[in-house]
């Protein structure tokens, strides 16, 4: 009979080769894995095309949203809309990113002595994110310049930027608080014990490391940003929904709002893929960590 000794000895030369029959076991389901959801996908895409071509009103439907002719006629027009679409998007990223931390940065004030500025901070977050955005837009695109005001820009582009200013500050404003509270009490404790004063550690400390928590949430909210600068045009700025609009009007076809989404897909999906691949990293490096601890 073998001893105990022997038979540790023969599963430690046997761990190897158990090893990479795991692996290659392991290896062999993904690819059956893959090739099964390549497959089902596949059929599925079938399916409703065979649905959809084959259905009664296609005929219409493809003349209607899918005309060639119309695609590449309206395609020059509405891409230099677009570009405006993109100018309003920069801008009020530029100016949402410093805003909303600012707004976080007051409502994270600890004491009774910054109780004001905490509620004010408090009451925009609640006032804006509960008021629809084109409602923002209308108010302020059509309603300021009525007023009249020497020296008050009339532009509805001016206006629609400072709708979306307001509106997404109000959001982003609840993603730099919850990065802001996401740092361990530890992290101010340690910082203070070393000389630095609040603002030194909240400058040096906290805000670092807030910041590069939630830049994967900022990211989908400034996609969703993209997609809302076609409010902008409701008002008469002539972006690349509403010139889509004017073409579709004028030929009685609604392939210039085809043209419209691809640009917009063309921008928000290459966001969005680099939002997970952020999403990803971060969660690798977090495993590290909790590993190594």
């Amino acid at each position: 009979m073998a001893s105990e000794g022997d038979r540790r000895a023969d599963l430690e030369v046997d761990e190897p080769r158990r090893s990479r029959i795991l692996g290659s076991l392991s290896g062999a389901d993904g690819r059956r894995g893959v090739a099964i959801a390549l497959l089902s996908t596949f059929v599925f895409v079938v399916v409703v095309v065979a649905v959809v071509a084959n259905s009664p009103g296609w005929p219409a439907v493809h003349e209607g949203f899918f005309s060639w002719h119309y695609f590449k006629s309206t395609l020059p027009e509405i891409a230099r809309a677009f570009l405006l679409n993109c100018k309003i998007f920069l801008i009020s990223e530029c100016l949402i990113l410093p805003l909303a931390l600012l707004i976080a940065v007051l409502r994270s004030l600890p004491g009774p002595v910054f109780f004001p500025l905490r509620a004010l901070a408090i009451a925009y977050a609640d006032f804006f994110r509960g008021v629809p955005t084109i409602l923002v837009i209308y108010i302020l695109a059509l309603g300021v310049p009525g007023l009249e005001i020497s020296g008050v820009p009339n532009s509805v582009v001016f206006w629609g930027i400072v709708a979306l200013v307001l509106i997404y500050s109000a959001y982003v404003s609840e993603v730099y608080r919850a990065g802001i509270e996401s740092v361990h009490p530890s992290q101010e404790a340690a910082a203070r014990s070393l000389g630095l004063t609040r603002w030194q550690t909240l400058r040096k400390v906290i805000l670092p490391q807030a910041v590069r928590r939630v830049i994967p949430p900022l990211l989908n909210d400034f996609i969703g940003l993209q997609k809302d600068t076609a409010l902008v045009g409701t008002v008469g700025a002539l972006e690349a929904f509403n010139v889509s609009q004017i073409n579709s009007d004028g030929s009685f076809n609604f392939t210039p709002y085809l043209v419209a989404a691809v640009l917009f897909v063309a921008i928000t999906i290459p966001l969005a893929r680099f939002t997970d691949r952020l999403i990803a990293r971060d969660r690798r490096r977090r495993q590290a960590q909790g590993g190594l601890a």
